[in-house]
This record gives structure tokens, sequence and C-alpha cells, in this order.
């Protein structure tokens, strides 16, 4: 058996929308704080698959168990050890980030799961997952992932200012927040440049890493990017409120869906919910991370927020608080509404 299986007492009729996380290091707190996010505001039951190093195994166990019932029957878990599939376990492992590579072998190892949302450590659901799941339903034919473009503006952008191997798009994709299709993904032949016809999944990816491994800086992003290069027709591009990192805002704001809609999910990368460098960034992870689950939403999350923030407007982020504060606040809205009418029906007898 790959994982421990925890179920929950409650299992609603709909089925659960699958997230999976990969965590390593001293990747604990995060996972557990994005895994808090994505349980605050979620409507649909969850199914969280945590792919873990064994010594973090029982404290994801401990601290899951210490989260109030109210709350842990809206999810399941499973923790499965770090594996590869096919190729050097020990290159993989150090591809990138510790164990980041992990996420590239999702379709082989859940092979009884149709689709889910990968997710990195450092991500905060600023909104129900609810709503970016029902992206899946927006897939043609051909999509089997969607991820959001690696930068907005190509001449400031990475993977067309330095990269060294092929790319999707203008900008490349990043794989912070990846939606994933892995029924399709299991059942499609890739076109690649090894061979004139397609390969599996699982047989591309390490013939890949070996052509492109001197090339690449980021890892299995790099290797998605040069997959989504060569089969365009598979990948769908949801916009950048969706995977807001700090690059759409430290040289200025540069996503307009987040303007317009405020930030759906937040992606703390290059380590700023851990250093001064993004007050913005790291406001938000202290104040969902120090929430008291059982407390009102707005006392104590989004009033600290805002006065967390009256800090912040020194920096390019913190000029624009509207564009973090939009739509959690609209999310948080709605979860009270829901909750006052539940507990008013529930109390509700003539």
């Amino acid at each position: 058996k790959p994982g421990e299986h925890k179920r929950s007492k409650e299992p609603s009729s709909l089925p659960c929308m699958h997230l999976a996380v990969v965590a390593c290091g001293d990747r604990l707190e995060e996972t557990l704080i994005m895994l808090k996010s994505a349980v605050l505001f979620s409507n649909r039951r969850l199914c969280f698959h945590i792919f873990a190093e064994d010594s973090l195994k029982p404290e994801f166990e401990k601290k899951l168990k210490e989260w109030p019932s109210s709350y842990t029957k809206k999810f399941e878990y499973n923790i499965y050890p770090i594996t590869f599939s096919v190729g050097n376990a020990q290159e993989w492992k150090k591809l990138f980030k510790p164990c980041a590579a992990q996420r590239l072998f999702l379709p082989v190892i859940l092979k009884d799961v149709d689709s889910l949302l990968y997710v990195d450590t450092d991500v905060l659901f600023l909104r129900p997952i609810d709503d970016i799941w029902h992206i899946l339903k927006e897939f043609n034919s051909t999509q089997l992932a969607a991820m959001a473009p690696e930068h907005e503006i190509p001449k400031i952008g990475w993977y067309s200012r330095f990269a060294r191997h092929p790319y999707y798009g203008t900008t490349g994709v990043n794989s912070g927040v990846m939606l994933m299709n892995l029924t399709r993904i299991r059942n499609t032949q890739f076109k690649n440049s090894m061979i004139p016809s397609g390969l599996t999944w699982e047989e591309m990816l390490y013939p890949l890493y070996q052509k492109y491994k001197n090339y690449i800086t980021w890892g299995d992003q790099d290797l998605l990017n040069i997959i989504f290069y060569f089969n365009p027709e598979c990948l769908y591009v949801f916009p950048c409120q969706w995977n807001y990192r700090p690059d759409h805002c430290m040289y200025g704001s540069n996503c307009k869906g987040a303007e317009e809609e405020g930030v759906s999910i937040l992606h703390g990368n290059r380590g700023v919910y851990h250093d001064d460098k993004q007050p913005t960034f790291k406001a938000l992870y202290e104040v969902i991370r120090d929430f008291p689950f059982e407390d009102n939403l707005f006392q104590s999350l989004y009033y600290p927020l805002q006065s967390k923030f009256l800090d912040t407007v020194h920096t390019l982020c913190g000029r624009i608080p509207q564009v973090f504060l939009k739509q959690i606040e609209k999310t948080m809205k709605k979860v009270y509404e829901n909750r006052v009418i539940v507990y008013l029906g529930a109390n509700h007898r003539y």
C-alpha cells in the first residue's frame, strides 16, 4: 500500500477534488498552511495526496489530527513515500529542489485518480479550490493540463531571456499550480524531439531529462515546458491571478487579471514568506498561519491582514493592496453567508 488512508466521516454526494503536494526538507509548516487555506475556503470535500519524506509523515499525521473536527470532516488524505518509476531515483531527487520532480510521476503513481490539482508547498488559496477545479470542464478534446504563464512581459521574462532549451509559448509556463487530467495524460502519445513516433508520458520522462539535463535550470518545470513546446495543443493556459508570484508586482503591477478580480492563488516563490523582501506575501502567509480555525474570519483574518498591509506600502507590491485583498474579501463574505444560513437553518425549528 503506497499510503496510509484516512477517511472523512461525512463524505458528500459529489466526488472529492484531488489536491497533490510534494513536501521535503523544511517544508512541513508551509505545506500545512497551504492545506489549511484549501480547507478554510473550499465547498466540496477534498482528497489530499501528500508526497513526503518518511521523517515528515508522523509530523503531518500529528498536526492534521489537531485540526478541529468541523474542518477535518471536509477532507481525507493519503501520505506517500517519494518514488520515481523510471531512471535514476537519486538524479530525480536532486533535480532543482529536493523531490520536486515527484510531480512528473503523479500520472503513473495515482493510477485511480482521474484529475488533480498539483501545487507547490508555497501556495496559498484565497478562494475555493472549487473555482479552479471548474477549469477542467473548459478543456477541449486535446488539452490535458493547465498552467499559468511564467511571465506576462516577454522582455523581462526568464525563459525569453535566458532559456537554452525549448519552452512553451513566448514566456514559458510556471508549474507551481498545475491542473492535470491524469487519465488523458496516461492515454496520450506525446510528440517529442527524440523519435518520430509518439511516446507515452512515462516513456518520455527519462530520455527527455537525459537529453536536456545540461541545459535546464528550473528542473521539472523546464521539462514540462519542453513537453508542451512539442505538444502545445495539450495545454490550457489560465490567467496569472491563479498563480500570482512576486514577479507580478515587484517590477510594477503586470497581472491584469489580478488587478480586475484580485489574486485567486498566491504563490510565494523565492522564499518570500520567510524573509522581508516582499512583506505583502509574508503578511498573507502569517495571517493564515495564525488564524484560529473556529474564529470569525473577518475579525481574526481579514482585519489583521488589512493592518499588516499598512506596513508594506513602501514596496511596489504593497502599493496595490486591493489586488491581494479583493478576492479574499469576496471569498470570506461567501463563507460567512454560508455559515450564517446553515446556522440559522439548523436552529430554525417551529
